[in-house]
């Protein structure tokens, strides 16, 4: 195989792969066996025929797109393998020469990492974030809770009210003709959640159970079914059923349930700590993201569109797999949306930018700074996995080739960078 690589610009570039003759006629021949007994030929059972006589009666190039789908594969990674370029996207395949009996040459265009001219990455000037927590919020956060351990009690005293979790049914009319999708039964909503057009749900307040009422609504201009868009209507509707929320009182007992602790003024102290907590994690997240948006703002780089392109394909993959785990696939998940995979990928755009400006600027940092990841780092990174994933470390570390391990270096480096970053910022 022989390999030459002209650069292009905006940094991407043309690989002109050749892989000998015999190595295309391998291919041929590979896919002759693979296809054989799918073709016929008069005076021969499938699967007997000569290669020869299949390419007389189909033509020579009858098994050549098999021979070049088998053949690109493994000549583009050797050529990525011995290319000194750092490929950083999917090639384009353009077929260049394909014929018996010569080497056979494809190009591949490819986006290359770009170069990285960095500004002020020391001393960033960052506002100092506000953690302290406030009463209000430890009352929401017990409030939360309360509602969280409410028990739900059926109600037979009295009329609808908000906040109420009804049984319904319904039927809706436009110019008092049944409309199609606008009947329900034993329909479960809560009163306040505006889980229906505006207008609807507090028409229902002061309702009885098992007693009809009308309910008029307009349907918003921008309603969905373009049929029923800005025309009024009315539902004839039944409450079934009335149910509400009644909440645990405020008091040592339930604080003994709902916690550790025996007394409510012990919650309400630990319910105020894990709010400081979280309040000092986020906004040392926020902290970091707006270091590294401010470094990104005064640095230089040329990011291919290509390679854009392949991260926003790798965040659908992992998107696609994380949804497949709930068991819902991205078809589904598109039907649902109305989303189609183009508008998906072009919404995911902006963040695929966005990682790989940070993970760029992130990379030159530590090499201007030397920061390396160190056998001991590895060593409690690879640790970590393996309590994540449940598994030997020694079983672990047999399943991680080099390309691995050098990425989980270069992660722990990317990590070096951040604190490095942070730790040099200036709080104003």
């Amino acid at each position: 195989m022989s390999l030459q690589v002209e650069k292009l610009e905006g940094n991407m570039a043309k690989l002109t792969i050749e892989a000998p003759a015999e190595d295309f006629e391998a291919a041929i021949e590979k896919a002759y066996q693979k296809n054989k007994n799918r073709l016929s030929i008069p005076g021969f059972r499938k699967g007997k025929a000569p290669r020869k006589m299949i390419e007389q009666m189909y033509g020579k190039e009858v098994f050549f797109e098999d021979a070049a789908n088998n053949l690109i594969p493994s000549a583009y990674a050797n050529a990525v393998d011995e290319c000194t370029e750092e490929i950083v996207s999917q090639p384009t395949i353009d077929v260049v020469q394909m014929e018996a009996g010569k080497p056979f040459i494809f190009t591949a265009e490819v986006a290359l990492k770009p170069e990285v001219t960095l500004g002020k990455y020391k001393g960033v000037e960052v506002e100092k974030a506000d953690t302290a927590v406030t009463e209000e919020e430890v009352d929401a956060a017990i409030g939360q809770e309360r509602e969280n351990s409410a028990r739900t009690i059926s109600v037979e005293d009295r009329a609808v009210k908000d906040g109420d979790m009804i049984t319904l049914d319904f039927e809706g009319f436009v110019d008092g003709v049944a409309f199609k999708g606008g009947k329900g039964e034993n329909y479960p909503l809560t009163i306040g959640s505006n889980a229906f057009i505006p207008g609807f749900e507090e028409q229902l307040i002061g309702a009885e159970a098992g007693k009809e009422v009308t309910v008029s609504v307009t349907f918003p201009e921008d309603y969905q079914a373009q049929e029923l868009a800005g025309k009024p209507a009315e539902f004839k509707c039944t409450v079934k059923e009335i149910k509400e929320k009644q909440l645990p009182e405020l008091d040592d007992e339930f604080a003994s349930e709902v916690s550790e602790f025996e007394t409510l003024a012990e919650y309400r102290e630990d319910v105020k700590k894990n709010l400081e907590k979280k309040k000092l994690e986020e906004a040392n997240d926020e902290k970091q993201d707006k270091i590294v948006d401010a470094i990104i703002a005064d640095a230089k780089m040329d990011i291919p569109d290509a390679m854009i392109a392949t991260q926003q394909r790798q965040m659908a993959d992992d998107f696609a797999q994380r949804i497949q785990m709930q068991g819902l696939s991205i078809d589904q998940y598109f039907q649902f949306t109305g989303l189609t995979r183009e508008a998906f990928l072009e919404q995911m755009k902006p963040q695929a930018e966005k990682r790989i400006q940070s993970r760029l600027v992130l990379e030159a940092i530590a090499k201007a700074e030397g920061l390396e990841a160190g056998d001991d780092e590895y060593d409690e990174e690879i640790k970590k996995m393996a309590d994540s994933y449940r598994m030997d470390i020694e079983q672990l570390t047999d399943m991680i080739g080099e390309f691995e391990k050098k990425a989980i270096k270069e992660d722990i480096c990317i990590k070096k960078a951040v604190d490095f970053v942070v730790e040099n910022a200036v709080e104003v």
